[in-house]
């Protein structure tokens, strides 16, 4: 439950309470006023301090300490909230006795805490004169009491009624029914509940075993067109090696340069080692047909070649004579007769 506990603006206290030893002669004063402003009220630190400190049943003579929780404790503060110019606390009462109080009229509420108290002029938000003040960020909070009267008011109190046992909201047990669906507990207690949930369990698992069947589709056309270009790199590979010349296919191509460069130079092309057979009958055919060559293709290039060079002839240059080649004879006149000839040619 939650209850106003404390409140900002003037409190009264007698002089004895505020100034015991009469360091400040306010001992013997009846009534002396004392400000809580919103800065020591609603401290963070003081507000927090309340929290987790008993209940107790009127102010215990002591504070509340370890050693004495269980004499004084009736309850406990579980939390704390500003409520406008109060601060409310959430109260959990555990014991009955103390619950058949507040149903009986007991409900009014004092906090116990500890502050420091500064001797001064102070005006609180009303007007009214004061000759102390809690000093802000000074409290500690040690309790919060049940009386009869406290110095709040009757602001500060426990307004509803409560359970005449404690904890009865605990009594009524609750079944909770469930089932497994896909590794997930849904609660079947409601059936609307339970239907939708199930549904969209099941919808979230349809769309994952679509996801997971695209998927396989997916590496499954991957495998496949790693394979085709596996084999095209295969044949690639093949091709590379079948188009490698042979030997004599090598000695067929130097015979063909060799005759296209004999009848060029027949036709008096230059012809230099850095052609090959295809600028050969480019320049042969340039040079002859000049500008009407000029946007030839290599295969009416090779046809005007044809037609220009089918009557070269080709330098015996071009032909491989062996040195020192025997002179041949029918019989031993002929052999006399050419060794007299080259006699006299000397």
């Amino acid at each position: 439950m939650r209850a106003r506990a404390a409140r900002t603006g003037t409190y009264q206290y007698t002089g004895r309470e505020i100034d015991p030893d009469n360091a400040h002669g306010l001992r013997d004063t009846a009534i002396v006023h004392v400000l809580r402003d919103e800065a020591a009220v609603f401290d963070e630190r003081a507000v927090r301090s309340f929290i987790g400190k008993p209940v107790t049943d009127d102010h215990p003579s002591q504070p509340v300490t370890a050693d004495n929780w269980r004499d004084h404790a009736r309850g406990t503060i579980m939390g704390a909230v500003r409520d406008g110019d109060y601060l409310s606390f959430d109260l959990l009462l555990t014991d009955a006795a103390t619950v058949a109080k507040v149903n009986g009229g007991k409900r009014e509420l004092s906090n116990g805490y500890a502050c420091d108290v500064e001797i001064g002029d102070f005006t609180a938000a009303d007007g009214t004169k004061c000759q102390a003040r809690q000093k802000p960020g000074s409290i500690v909070g040690n309790h919060v009491a049940l009386v009869d009267r406290g110095r709040a008011g009757s602001e500060c109190a426990i307004c509803d009624a409560l359970p005449s046992t404690i904890l009865d909201s605990l009594k009524t047990e609750k079944t909770v029914k469930t089932m497994l669906i896909d590794g997930l507990t849904v609660d079947i207690a409601n059936a609307d509940t339970a239907q939708a949930t199930i549904t969209t369990i099941l919808a979230a698992r349809d769309a994952a075993t679509t996801k997971l069947a695209d998927a396989d589709a997916k590496v499954a056309t991957l495998t496949t067109e790693k394979a085709t270009l596996d084999a095209k790199v295969a044949t690639l590979e093949q091709a590379v090696k079948d188009a490698k010349p042979t030997p004599a296919q090598l000695r067929d191509a130097g015979k063909a340069l060799m005759l296209t460069a004999g009848k060029a130079k027949a036709l008096g092309v230059a012809v230099t080692d850095a052609m090959d057979e295809g600028q050969i009958m480019a320049a042969t055919v340039s040079a002859k047909m000049g500008d009407a060559a000029k946007e030839w293709n290599a295969d009416q290039v090779a046809a005007s070649f044809a037609v220009l060079t089918k009557d070269a002839k080709v330098s015996d240059g071009n032909t491989v004579v062996p040195l020192g080649s025997p002179m041949l004879a029918n019989d031993g006149a002929s052999v006399r007769d050419a060794i007299r000839r080259n006699r006299n040619a000397a």
